[in-house]
Protein backbone atom coordinates (compact mmCIF):
# COMPACT_ATOMS: atom_id res chain seq x y z
CA UNK A 1 0.00 0.00 0.00
CA UNK A 2 1.15 3.16 -1.17
CA UNK A 3 0.29 6.67 0.80
CA UNK A 4 -0.15 10.02 0.08
CA UNK A 5 0.33 11.36 -3.46
CA UNK A 6 3.56 9.14 -4.10
CA UNK A 7 6.81 9.55 -6.07
CA UNK A 8 7.66 8.00 -9.24
CA UNK A 9 8.11 4.18 -8.41
CA UNK A 10 10.83 3.90 -10.80
CA UNK A 11 13.25 5.90 -8.30
CA UNK A 12 15.88 4.10 -6.70
CA UNK A 13 15.88 3.81 -2.79
CA UNK A 14 12.42 4.27 -2.39
CA UNK A 15 10.23 1.41 -0.80
CA UNK A 16 7.01 1.07 -0.53
CA UNK A 17 5.06 1.76 2.94
CA UNK A 18 3.43 -1.71 3.92
CA UNK A 19 0.08 -1.87 5.24
CA UNK A 20 1.22 -2.72 8.38
CA UNK A 21 3.53 0.19 9.15
CA UNK A 22 0.93 3.07 7.26
CA UNK A 23 -1.48 3.60 10.49
CA UNK A 24 1.95 4.86 12.69
CA UNK A 25 3.10 7.02 10.08
CA UNK A 26 2.31 10.91 10.60
CA UNK A 27 2.16 12.72 6.88
CA UNK A 28 4.62 14.57 4.93
CA UNK A 29 8.81 14.09 5.15
CA UNK A 30 9.77 11.54 8.25
CA UNK A 31 13.05 12.66 9.45
CA UNK A 32 14.65 11.76 12.45
CA UNK A 33 18.17 13.27 14.24
CA UNK A 34 19.77 11.03 17.08
CA UNK A 35 23.18 11.63 19.28
CA UNK A 36 24.26 9.00 20.74
CA UNK A 37 25.62 9.82 24.33
CA UNK A 38 28.31 7.17 24.51
CA UNK A 39 30.06 7.94 21.80
CA UNK A 40 28.54 11.45 20.66
CA UNK A 41 27.94 10.26 17.39
CA UNK A 42 25.23 12.07 15.33
CA UNK A 43 22.68 11.04 12.82
CA UNK A 44 20.31 12.93 10.66
CA UNK A 45 18.06 10.80 8.22
CA UNK A 46 14.96 11.28 5.85
CA UNK A 47 13.52 7.83 6.50
CA UNK A 48 10.02 8.22 4.11
CA UNK A 49 9.04 10.44 1.93
CA UNK A 50 5.67 10.52 -0.07
CA UNK A 51 4.57 7.46 0.91
CA UNK A 52 7.66 5.59 0.52
CA UNK A 53 10.60 4.47 2.86
CA UNK A 54 13.94 5.84 1.93
CA UNK A 55 16.52 2.89 1.78
CA UNK A 56 19.45 5.32 2.68
CA UNK A 57 18.04 7.21 5.13
CA UNK A 58 17.03 3.21 7.26
CA UNK A 59 20.38 2.60 6.71
CA UNK A 60 21.38 5.35 7.92
CA UNK A 61 19.10 5.07 11.51
CA UNK A 62 19.70 1.73 11.61
CA UNK A 63 23.29 2.14 12.02
CA UNK A 64 23.29 5.16 14.29
CA UNK A 65 21.10 3.15 16.66
CA UNK A 66 23.27 -0.05 16.22
CA UNK A 67 24.37 -1.88 19.04
CA UNK A 68 27.46 0.49 20.45
CA UNK A 69 29.01 -1.77 22.13
CA UNK A 70 29.53 -4.60 19.75
CA UNK A 71 29.01 -2.37 16.83
CA UNK A 72 26.05 -4.74 15.79
CA UNK A 73 23.44 -3.51 13.47
CA UNK A 74 19.43 -4.73 12.77
CA UNK A 75 16.84 -3.57 11.26
CA UNK A 76 15.12 -1.04 13.28
CA UNK A 77 11.06 -1.37 13.67
CA UNK A 78 9.83 0.99 11.09
CA UNK A 79 6.99 1.54 13.36
CA UNK A 80 9.69 2.71 16.12
CA UNK A 81 11.02 5.51 13.82
CA UNK A 82 7.35 6.45 13.12
CA UNK A 83 7.01 6.66 16.72
CA UNK A 84 9.75 8.72 17.25
CA UNK A 85 8.54 11.14 15.10
CA UNK A 86 5.00 11.49 16.07
CA UNK A 87 6.13 11.74 19.40
CA UNK A 88 8.94 14.99 18.41
CA UNK A 89 5.51 16.35 16.64
CA UNK A 90 3.31 15.96 19.44
CA UNK A 91 5.98 17.84 21.47
CA UNK A 92 6.07 20.50 19.18
CA UNK A 93 9.50 20.47 18.59
CA UNK A 94 11.55 20.72 15.35
CA UNK A 95 13.02 17.48 13.12
CA UNK A 96 16.63 18.66 13.43
CA UNK A 97 16.69 18.87 17.10
CA UNK A 98 18.34 15.26 17.94
CA UNK A 99 16.94 13.17 20.42
CA UNK A 100 19.75 11.75 22.92
CA UNK A 101 20.15 7.85 22.34
CA UNK A 102 20.97 5.67 25.38
CA UNK A 103 20.06 2.64 23.70
CA UNK A 104 18.45 1.22 20.71
CA UNK A 105 19.71 -2.19 19.40
CA UNK A 106 21.04 -4.36 22.00
CA UNK A 107 22.62 -7.76 20.77
CA UNK A 108 21.31 -10.52 22.83
CA UNK A 109 25.40 -10.71 24.27
CA UNK A 110 24.92 -7.07 25.32
CA UNK A 111 21.42 -7.86 26.80
CA UNK A 112 22.89 -10.21 29.20
CA UNK A 113 25.83 -8.84 30.12
CA UNK A 114 23.40 -5.70 31.21
CA UNK A 115 21.45 -7.76 33.10
CA UNK A 116 23.86 -9.90 34.79
CA UNK A 117 25.42 -6.59 36.47
CA UNK A 118 22.33 -6.38 38.58
CA UNK A 119 20.47 -9.47 38.79
CA UNK A 120 17.06 -9.69 38.40
CA UNK A 121 16.38 -6.53 39.37
CA UNK A 122 18.15 -4.39 36.27
CA UNK A 123 14.99 -3.82 34.37
CA UNK A 124 16.59 -5.35 31.59
CA UNK A 125 14.14 -8.32 30.60
CA UNK A 126 15.60 -11.26 29.19
CA UNK A 127 13.66 -11.12 26.46
CA UNK A 128 14.17 -7.27 25.72
CA UNK A 129 12.58 -5.29 22.74
CA UNK A 130 15.76 -3.54 21.88
CA UNK A 131 17.32 -7.27 21.05
CA UNK A 132 14.22 -7.42 18.30
CA UNK A 133 15.01 -3.49 16.83
CA UNK A 134 11.90 -2.50 18.58
CA UNK A 135 13.03 -0.17 21.58
CA UNK A 136 14.51 2.78 22.55
CA UNK A 137 15.64 4.88 25.77
CA UNK A 138 16.11 7.73 24.58
CA UNK A 139 15.77 11.69 26.08
CA UNK A 140 15.13 15.07 24.44
CA UNK A 141 17.02 17.77 25.37
CA UNK A 142 15.05 20.67 26.86
CA UNK A 143 11.77 18.65 27.30
CA UNK A 144 11.38 17.33 30.77
CA UNK A 145 11.68 13.82 31.31
CA UNK A 146 7.91 13.68 32.65
CA UNK A 147 6.52 15.50 29.77
CA UNK A 148 8.45 12.74 27.09
CA UNK A 149 6.90 10.22 29.14
CA UNK A 150 3.14 11.63 29.13
CA UNK A 151 3.39 12.73 25.53
CA UNK A 152 4.42 8.50 24.79
CA UNK A 153 1.67 7.39 26.48
CA UNK A 154 -0.91 9.50 25.18
CA UNK A 155 0.40 7.89 21.84
CA UNK A 156 -0.64 4.90 23.00
CA UNK A 157 1.96 3.37 20.09
CA UNK A 158 3.15 0.80 22.48
CA UNK A 159 5.38 0.24 26.00
CA UNK A 160 6.43 3.58 27.94
CA UNK A 161 9.57 3.02 30.62
CA UNK A 162 9.76 6.11 33.21
CA UNK A 163 13.82 5.98 34.56
CA UNK A 164 13.78 9.21 36.06
CA UNK A 165 17.13 8.34 37.65
CA UNK A 166 18.55 7.54 34.81
CA UNK A 167 17.24 10.25 32.84
CA UNK A 168 15.12 8.40 30.17
CA UNK A 169 12.23 7.17 28.55
CA UNK A 170 11.96 3.42 27.09
CA UNK A 171 9.30 3.40 24.47
CA UNK A 172 9.00 0.22 22.22
CA UNK A 173 6.36 -0.67 19.47
CA UNK A 174 4.96 -4.08 21.91
CA UNK A 175 1.86 -3.94 23.14
CA UNK A 176 0.37 -0.58 24.54
CA UNK A 177 1.66 -0.72 28.64
CA UNK A 178 3.75 1.33 31.03
CA UNK A 179 6.07 0.91 33.92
Amino acid sequence: MVIGSGIAGGMLGLIPISASAAPFLPTGEWRLAIRNVHNNERFDAVFARGGRFVSAGLAELNHGLRDWRTEEEAPMDRRLLALLVSLRQSLGVTGGKPFDLISGYRSPATNAVLRSRGGAHTGVATKSQHMLGKATDIHLPGVPLERLRDAARALGMGGVGYYPKDGFVHVDTARVRHW
